[in-house]
């Protein structure tokens, strides 16, 4: 897998590069760009979602279909209470504070995972979110919430396989099964931080997707950092096993 860094090069314009259709974003790095200026982790992750902020605002103006983020994993939950606590209270600071916004703005809010093993406020909040953007046209921003791609194969080949013989089960069967199912195929996966893996996220939806792995701390994230990844987008050839 070909790695990439975020340039400083000049932001590219939409015209000039291949706009993938679905980009997803591994979004890490909160702590340990804290940790580097000796702040508390939950600095870290309200300057995350200042990043949220200019990520997706930035890929409504360059045409991206869909952006998906990876908010909360199914894995999250094994951190310090106090700091699951916190992340809660961001994304509910986060729907209070851009909910206008984004409807404002036609955006379609979509969430991936398990969120009803929330708090019931916050489930009624993300609930409310969605239904006022359901009827909008425009661009999608999924969150992923208590998401596993794990745990979201295995409920799809529960549900197939309570109605369907194994014969009839094929890929097309669990693709529409997924999370994902009326969303764009996946283009593109970013992750931050220069980890190098993909940490349960969008494992199906992944197989033809170009993978980036970029050095920068997700809060150091911004619009023009977005069109550095998808510049080297552009430049790849997908073959999806062919020549």
């Amino acid at each position: 897998m070909e790695q990439g860094r975020v340039s400083t090069a000049p932001v590219l314009a939409a015209a000039d590069t291949t706009i993938p259709r679905h980009v997803a974003i591994i979004m890490d790095g909160n702590g340990r760009w804290a940790k580097r200026r000796h702040l508390p982790r939950a600095a870290g992750h309200k300057a995350g979602v200042d990043a949220v902020r200019r990520v997706t605002r930035a890929a409504r103006a360059m045409g991206i279909e869909a952006l998906t983020l990876y908010a909360f994993s199914s894995e999250n939950w094994r951190r310090p209470e106090e700091e699951v606590g916190e992340l809660m209270k961001l994304l509910r600071f986060f729907i209070r504070s851009d909910l206008a916004e984004l409807a404002r703005e036609n955006v379609r809010l979509r969430v991936i995972g398990d969120y009803r093993a929330f708090s019931p406020d916050l489930v009624a909040l993300i609930d409310d979110a969605i239904a006022r953007t359901a009827a909008n046209s425009g661009p999608l921003l999924v969150i992923a919430l208590n998401y596993g791609a794990q745990a979201e194969l295995a409920a799809a080949a529960r549900r197939l396989a309570a109605r369907l013989p194994a014969e009839r089960i094929d890929e097309a069967a669990i693709e529409a099964e997924l999370d994902t199912a009326d969303l764009p195929p996946l283009d593109l996966v970013i992750r931050t931080s220069g980890e190098q893996r993909l940490s349960n996220f969008l494992l199906w939806q992944a197989a033809y997707a170009e993978l980036l792995f970029v050095d920068t701390l997700w809060p150091d994230f911004d619009a023009e950092a977005l069109a550095d990844a998808v510049a080297v987008f552009g430049r790849r050839q997908r073959r999806y096993g062919g020549l």
